[in-house]
């Protein structure tokens, strides 16, 4: 994944990775066996199908305040799914040309929560008293960069931070990552014979010791089998909180998504395929289990 940056979404995009991929050494890991396999010649070659973003459902902020900083650059709010368990809403964003990847955000309904978790919460965000996205200028790309890497409530302590992962793994990972990019996800069917379904990628990446999440399977099917979808556990992250106390905590991962061609066009040689000619959009199902790639029980697994 890299843009030209002739765009301010080019920009915002090249710096999320950036950002994303110096913190994730599963990224480089992975990129750097393909590049030695010769399954691709750069970074570059790597077709992402999307990223995702974490988001709090409180007042000024959510789904409703960071969607704008998209849409004012030709993103299409999509499909709309909801995860009751979790207590989670979320859109995925079709993007103004294929080249660029779909984005999914999720946001946790707050008020769902028990009222000592909606209290922990709303310590940290009731002082953001109107929507931060509105102060920018949605033209430039460097202010929109620094806005997505800029902390928007005090770092908080481990205490709270443990009050919420006992009750909602989601809400303790973004009191402490804000929209911190939660993954990004390589296009199998994009690659060549050999690594280009889900069964040999996953073999290739268990082979340089990185662990799958096994939640549903380690490959999550759609209904109509056109969407697969399998990703990495996150690595334990050494977390510094505002009362001194280093917890190890859970960072971002890697997702891989394998897009079947649509029943219509089957007959197309591959090489003529479009990217609007393959399956589209998400599955509620196979996303409720890759958000557990973040989750304490799927890290801890042995597999």
């Amino acid at each position: 994944m890299k843009f030209e940056k002739n765009t301010a979404l080019d920009f915002v995009l090249n710096d999320l990775f950036e950002h994303y991929r110096q913190h994730v050494v599963a990224v480089d890991r992975i990129t750097s066996a393909l590049l030695e396999a010769g399954v691709v010649a750069s970074q570059a070659d790597i077709v992402n199908d999307h990223i995702a973003f974490r988001t709090l459902g409180v007042a000024h902020m959510g789904i409703a305040s960071f969607e704008k900083i998209f849409l004012a650059h030709g993103y299409r709010k999509m499909d709309h799914y909801h995860f009751a368990a979790k207590k989670l809403n979320a859109y995925w964003f079709k993007p103004p040309s294929p080249n660029y990847p779909r984005i999914f955000v999720s946001e946790l309904i707050v008020s769902e929560l028990s009222d000592a978790a909606k209290g922990v919460i709303h310590r940290y965000t009731d002082a953001i008293v109107a929507d931060p996205v509105d102060s920018l200028n949605l033209g430039d790309g460097q202010q929109i960069a620094d806005f997505l890497q800029r902390p928007l409530w005090e770092l908080p302590t481990s205490q709270d931070y443990n009050k919420l992962l006992e009750e909602s793994e989601y809400a303790a990972w973004v009191i402490f990552n804000r929209y911190y990019l939660n993954h990004y996800t390589i296009s199998i069917h994009e690659l060549k014979e050999g690594y280009n379904t889900l069964e040999e990628f996953n073999a290739f990446v268990e082979g340089l010791g990185i662990k799958l999440n096994t939640a549903g399977g380690k490959i999550k099917t759609s209904g109509d089998r056109l969407l697969r979808q399998s990703s990495t556990v996150s690595a334990w992250n050494n977390a510094l909180f505002a009362d001194g106390i280093t917890l190890q905590i859970a960072g971002s991962y890697v997702e891989f998504a394998e897009r079947s061609v649509l029943p219509e066009f089957r007959n197309i040689p591959k090489s003529q395929l479009s990217p609007q000619q393959r399956r589209d959009g998400f599955e509620a199902d196979n996303a409720d289990k890759i958000f557990e790639s973040t989750y304490t029980a799927q890290i801890k697994d042995k597999g």
